[in-house]
This record gives structure tokens, sequence and C-alpha cells, in this order.
């Protein structure tokens, strides 16, 4: 049955409204198949090109999406696609539309021009079975490239597609170009950022008699990168910094906040060997120097020991919060300690002149520390309290675990998966009495730092 000019009208708001609604590419393909059948075609298949090479011998092609108004004749199409592209013999019907940027069709006798430009074998045989009788290839054109092709077929129950029908479909092929080449664009720009964020978030120090673990989990609904951000560094006394900050939004431009903080917060704390209320403080001046956009919550703690502590067998933790969530510890014997301050000091960002506390707790030997983003502990349906006691009985119940597990087991049990905001956690557990590591040299007009 052929469609009506309503429906042809119809036809192009539909597909951009479907296919605009993905970031997708392959998800957009599939609906755009479901579109195409029947309102044209009883079937269909969508090819992609896989790069951007304009010359055709180099071309990698790909059938992402196909559909049947049959459904007993679905899983044809579906044997079909997977064999079709291997298949072709140059001069194809598909390869001549994608380099020519024009509509190619065939009014009759479709079986016998496929076994033309199929190679024998299962795509043949496949084509024997479906019986079209006519087809038409249409590009997928959008900015001067050719994206892929949709390729629609109708059996002997259809005419082929008139003249009127074809220009829908060079419209609709437009339509839905646009928006595969906007999804296309999305996923390249999500790559470069998340590339760029791996990057900066890398393994961390491992210092003697330190374990020092750490993950990073984007937002679902976030282009992969954010703010949130780890970090683990020696400084030059023997001490070791651990940070976890979390920028304002969930995007490129918070990624790029993050790592001009990050950048300047290492810097600062390994040439400075200041505390941790000390680095957020220069920190904080340096944004409002440098007039940078930045809101963020941060943690700023230092792993360190006196001589006398050494001797002993202790170790100190001294941190310094921009209003994050509070540091929790886990002693050796399975307690849980939340290092909550009375009163949290403000983000970075907000305040520069308000002065910064340090806060101190002893370590024993096995005693592990946790950093984590809100993304953690808090969701739209899950308050920061509840979040905050949620995660202090699953660090009770996986006390005894090795580190990655119970960093994998907090990711599995307390966002529920990939969510509403990204997660990072920096852990670090203490493997028994540190001993101090050799001291770097000293930076040049730099003191060491005393309490």
């Amino acid at each position: 049955m052929r469609e009506t000019t309503d429906e042809r009208q119809s036809l192009v708001p539909a597909v951009a409204a479907q296919l605009g609604g993905t970031m997708d590419a392959d998800e957009a393909v599939g609906r755009l198949a479901r579109l195409l059948v029947p309102a044209v075609a009883d079937w269909c298949l969508v090819t992609l090109v896989e790069d951007d090479e304009s010359r055709a011998p180099r071309r990698r092609l790909r059938d992402v999406g196909w559909w049947h108004a049959d459904p007993d004749r679905r899983d044809l199409v579906a044997a079909y696609a997977l064999e079709r592209i291997g298949a072709l013999v140059p001069g194809s019907m598909l390869m001549r539309a994608i380099d020519s940027g024009t509509v190619v069709h065939v009014h009759d006798g479709a079986v016998e021009a496929l076994d033309r430009v199929l190679a024998p074998g299962a795509a043949r045989d496949l084509v024997e079975r479906l019986a079209p009788t006519s087809l038409t290839v249409a590009p997928l054109k959008s900015r001067g490239r050719t994206l892929g092709a949709v390729s629609l077929f109708n059996g002997p129950d259809r005419p082929p597609l008139s003249p009127a029908e074809v220009a829908s479909v060079v419209e609709v092929a437009a339509t839905a170009a646009l928006a595969l080449d906007n999804a296309r664009l999305y996923r390249r720009q999500r790559d470069v950022a998340a590339t760029f964020q791996r990057s900066l978030l890398g393994a961390p120090v491992q210092p003697d008699d330190l374990e020092v673990v750490v993950r990073y989990q984007p937002a679902a609904e976030a282009a992969r990168v954010g703010g949130d951000w780890y970090d683990a560094f020696p400084q030059h006394d023997g001490g070791t910094m651990l940070v976890i900050g979390d920028v304002v939004g969930h995007d490129v431009e918070a990624a790029a906040v993050m790592a001009q903080l990050r950048s300047m917060l290492r810097a600062i704390a390994v040439v400075t060997r200041n505390s941790p209320s000390d680095v957020l403080t220069l920190l904080d001046a340096a944004v409002r120097t440098l007039r940078i956009p930045a809101l963020a919550t941060v943690v700023v703690a230092r792993v360190e020991q006196t001589p006398a502590e050494q001797e002993a067998g202790v170790t100190r933790l001294r941190w310094s919060s921009a209003g994050h969530p509070p540091p929790m510890v886990v002693d050796a014997d399975g307690t849980v300690r939340v290092l909550d301050e009375a009163r949290p000091d403000m983000l970075l960002g907000v305040h520069p002149d308000r002065p910064r506390a340090d806060h101190e707790t002893v370590l024993g030997p096995g005693a592990t520390v946790l950093l984590y983003t809100d993304g953690l502990v808090e969701r739209r349906d899950r308050p920061l309290r509840a979040g905050l006691r949620d995660l202090r009985a699953a660090l009770g119940r996986h006390a005894g675990r090795d580190l990655d597990e119970v960093c994998d087991a907090l990711l599995a049990e307390l966002p529920g998966g990939p969510g509403e905001d990204d997660v990072a956690l920096v852990a670090v557990r203490l493997d028994g009495p540190r001993r101090a590591p050799a001291a770097p040299a000293p930076v040049p007009g730099t003191r060491r730092a005393t309490r």
C-alpha cells in the first residue's frame, strides 16, 4: 500500500524527533529502520560508513539497522545484514549511491540486479528467499559528507517507489543524516574529552607500606566526563598527599576547570610542602587571582609521621575540607569512623579570604582511609545523610576484604550503577608500621614545613 501525501509529510518530522532524541548513532539507525518500514518499504537496511576516508577503496561499511514489515521474515533480513557487505562486488548499488551521493533506483528485477553485485554464497541465497522486486538506495549526506545509505526493498505486493516517494525518501535521508552526524560529533567530542580525563586520572603513587586504590565512574547522563577527580602524590619530606575533588558540573567545561585545579593544587602542595589547609587557602587565592570560574568541593589529606611516631608504629592523617563529604576511616578491627568536622569550611571559589582549618586523627596499622565524591552517597531518592549511613554500613561489611574489592563493592552497592552523578574514590590502606621513604632532593628555595 502506497503512503499518502500526508503520511510522507509526517515522516520527516517523525524522523527528526525520533533520531534527535538520542546521541547514540547505532540506536538512531535502529529507530530510522522502523520508521521507514512499512511507511515507504516492505523492508530496509541502513548502512554506515565507519571512517572519514573520502576514497572509496578505503571505506569500511557496516549494516547497522534493519527491519521487515513481516515479523516472520525479520530473521532473514538480519542474516542478510550480516552477510551483505562482505559479499558485495565493485559497482554495487550501495557503493554507487555512497560514491555519487545520489539515489540509485532499481524499478524491477531486483533479485537479478542483486545477484550481479553479490558474490555466490549465503547473501545471494538470502536475497532469493527475501525476493524483492524493486529497490531504492538513498545516501545519507550531511555537511558535505556521505555517512552511509538506506536501502529500501519492496516485494511483489507493493509497487516500486514513485518519483514523489523517492523525493520523500531523499528528504527523510537528509533529516536522518543530520541527526546521525550530530550523534557522531557528540561521540567524537565525548571520546576526546574522556581520553583527556583518563590522562589526568591515571595510576596513583604507591608509597612504601601504603596501598593506594582509585576509581572513577562517570555519570550515565553526562558526556562521560566531569569535574570529579582524585589524586595521590608524595611530598618532599616523605609525606603522601591525598586529594578528592568535585567541580560543579558534569561536562567538558567542568573537566577543564578540574584539570586546572588539579594541576595547581599539585604544584602548590609539592613546592610549598604546606599543610592541607594552607594548600587549599593558596589554591583558593590562585583561583581568584587567575579569575578561574571554579566552584568546587575538595578534601586534601596528608598521611605523615614524625620520627617518634615512626618509632611507635603510629601514623597521622591530617586533612582539610572545602565543603566536601567527610572522609571515613576503617580501623584494623573493622570499626568505621566518620571524620566529620563541627563546621565544614567553605567551598573553593566562594570566600578565598576565609581561614581554613586542619584536622588530625591517628591511624593504626591496617587502617583504611576512604575519600570519595558525593555521587557515591547522594541521589535524588537518597539524601546525603542516608547515603553516609549506607556508606558507613557498607565499609563495615567489607572491612576485611582486599582494598580493590572494597572499592568495587562500594561502586556496585551504593550508587546503583552509573547514575546521576560522577563518582571518584581514593582509598588508602596502611599495610603495617610505615617506614619513612627516602625523601627526594629538596626543591631550591624551600624549607621543610614545621608544625
